[in-house]
């Protein structure tokens, strides 16, 4: 399990992290979420041994991480580590190297990783002659290449059309499924959602809501969707009168609503039916958006 505890790190008069914790277990997606600013991209620096915290400490399965644990990991920076004159076969195998590879099971893996993200047929490019979105798979490639323990991944997405992140959406699963724990920043919710098991979400440097994705959508006060077979403007304002009922959102014929723990769901049932045909009144739980705007906005 990779943990980081209260970790503090500060530039000048920027205070980046401030007391951040939190942890990923091995076979766990864990998206890392936080405005531009958050401290994101400083925990990951930490993690990996670029930046050093002015207090904290990042552990690795219950011992402190060294830089023989580091080779372990495979790291994807926000801005590209990759030397853009080399090609990508080249590079790939010399990075496999470093993590302490010999040179023919460097070539296999540089050869499967490359077929893997589907570039087989420029392996033999220099990196600066690709796309963004290509060059972002190499740099997917570089930080699987020898098949790490932890995988972190700093926007990893950004920059692929839809079926790059189809693909990498299916590697990382797949890595998380060989017992890889994994953790990547990403400004797509969606995305997030669908794809991790947990979130950490950071605010100004600290961890401001984490826990199990489908856990903590199921936290909170219960949402309703009432709707009617007619236009109906006046419905929601006839809802928000209730006790213990806030409106959330409105159509022209129907409301979601937020009921408070002692709420009773059997009055707005009979407003409804009372201002004409009642077709759907159902409990939904929110996006993983709303729990980060109710996170970070409401501080």
């Amino acid at each position: 399990m990779l943990a980081l505890g209260g970790l503090t790190r500060r530039f000048g008069d920027v205070q980046a992290l401030d007391g951040l914790s939190f942890s990923v277990a091995p076979g766990r997606i864990c998206g890392f979420l936080g405005p531009n600013g958050a401290g994101k991209t400083t925990a990951m620096r930490i993690v990996m041994g670029v930046t050093t915290p002015d207090a904290g400490e990042v552990a690795w399965q219950g011992a402190p991480v060294t830089d023989a644990v580091r080779r372990r990991f495979g790291y994807m920076p926000e801005e590209r580590g990759l030397y853009a004159k080399m090609r990508v076969r080249d590079q790939l195998v010399y990075l496999a190297r470093l993590h302490g590879l010999n040179r023919a099971e460097a070539g296999r893996r540089a050869d499967r990783w490359i077929e893997e993200v589907g570039l087989a047929e420029r392996a033999g490019d220099r990196v600066l002659e690709l796309s963004q979105g290509n060059q972002q798979r190499v740099q997917l490639a570089a930080a699987l290449v020898h098949d790490p323990e932890l995988l972190v991944l700093d926007e990893p997405f950004a920059g692929l059309d839809p079926l790059g992140v189809d693909r990498m959406s299916a590697l990382l699963r797949e890595g998380a499924a060989t017992g890889a724990a994994v953790v990547f920043s990403s400004h797509q919710l969606d995305l997030v959602e669908d794809l991790c098991d947990d979130v950490a979400i950071v605010h100004r440097g600290r961890a401001v809501l984490r826990g199990p994705v489908a856990e903590l959508k199921r936290r909170g006060r219960r949402r309703v969707v009432v709707e009617l077979a007619q236009a109906d403007p006046g419905l929601g304002p006839a809802a928000a009168a209730l006790a213990g009922v806030e409106p959330v959102a409105a159509t022209d014929r129907s409301v979601t609503v937020e009921l408070e723990p002692m709420a009773d769901d059997r009055q707005l049932v009979e407003l409804a039916m009372a201002r004409g045909r009642l077709v759907r009144f159902a409990e939904v739980t929110p996006r993983l958006s709303e729990l980060f705007r109710q996170a970070v906005g409401s501080r």
